[in-house]
């Protein structure tokens, strides 16, 4: 139970199943129903595959790193996971061109570059260069880190099920503010679930000179001078824009829970936990935020 533990966490398959749930969510609180299988099979290996690329790049046996020693220990494998997950993206897009690839031609130009502009911004975060031109690698701006990761992550859930959702069904969807109000909710909270996530590579990022809030202002600043005022500052806005818009009392409490369950795991990184916590209790808010979502919208007739 151990191992398997181990390879479904540094083997990303979690980091699948946060994105389709959070994506799932989005489309309910956007209220444009679901999209097709395809769609969640591509977002699945493609968020896979991308992980394991990045951390198998260049693996190392690092023994006081568990996640790279992993990698070095089981590279073969690895490659067999990224070669099944490639055959996936490439079967299932395969398929999903030849159904709606005429429906594609209706997306307006604005909708064309939201399409490219995640794919472009996850390339950068690892670096891009051609030769002759100095490689642009946005993760070596230490605090620039968390929000481009944010930034991809909610084009994906919240952005791209409405476009493919607008090609699915051949219908021109009506955009609002609320969209917008949808996509910077999850773009703030994956920030925030990445700031955390750079206290555990404090040390590292410090020897890299990579210049993330942790490095520059400290653990004990990072937790109460920027996780809890952005937490708390979202919570505000939710709770501002719930009121206003006089949403059921059920839907504002089932809600409110990753917030605070938010400020309940910042607080608890003041002590060294093990990379396992990170992967597992961390990165576990999105489905939490997910779980709660989805619930709202099942439970209750969602006021959106």
């Amino acid at each position: 139970m151990h191992r398997f533990i181990r390879y479904f966490f540094f083997g990303n398959f979690f980091y699948g199943i946060c994105v389709v749930s959070l994506a799932i969510e989005a489309s309910m609180q956007q209220q444009i129903g679901l999209n097709s299988i395809y769609f969640y099979v591509l977002l699945y290996a493609g968020t896979v595959l991308y992980y394991l690329k990045a951390y198998s790049s260049s693996p190392v046996s690092n023994p006081t790193d568990k996640r790279a020693k992993w990698y070095f220990k089981n590279i073969r494998n690895i490659r067999w996971v990224k070669a099944v997950m490639f055959l996936i993206i490439v079967a299932a897009a395969c398929y999903a061109c030849m159904t709606y690839g005429k429906r594609a031609l209706s997306l307006s130009p604005i909708q064309y570059g939201l399409l490219f502009i995640f794919p472009l911004a996850a390339v950068l975060y690892y670096g891009f260069s051609f030769p002759g031109i100095r490689p642009l690698n946005l993760r070596e701006a230490g605090w620039i880190k968390p929000f481009v990761i944010g930034f991809v992550w909610s084009g994906a859930v919240t952005v791209y099920p409405v476009i493919l959702k607008q090609i699915e069904s051949d219908t021109i969807y009506t955009y609002s503010y609320l969209n917008g109000i949808f996509f910077i909710k999850n773009w703030m909270f994956i920030t925030v679930l990445c700031i955390m996530f750079d206290i555990k590579d404090y040390a590292a990022d410090h020897n890299l000179h990579l210049k993330t809030f942790v490095v520059r202002v400290g653990l004990r600043k990072t937790i109460f001078s920027i996780i809890i005022p952005l937490v708390l500052i979202g919570f505000s806005a939710f709770i501002v824009t719930v009121i206003y818009r006089r949403f059921p009392v059920p839907f504002i409490l089932i809600n409110s829970i990753p917030f605070i369950m938010l400020i309940v795991v910042a607080w608890s990184l003041h002590q060294r936990k093990p990379i396992l916590y990170y992967l597992a209790i961390i990165d576990g808010q999105m489905l939490v935020k997910a779980a709660c979502g989805i619930s709202a919208a099942l439970l209750i007739k969602s006021p959106y």
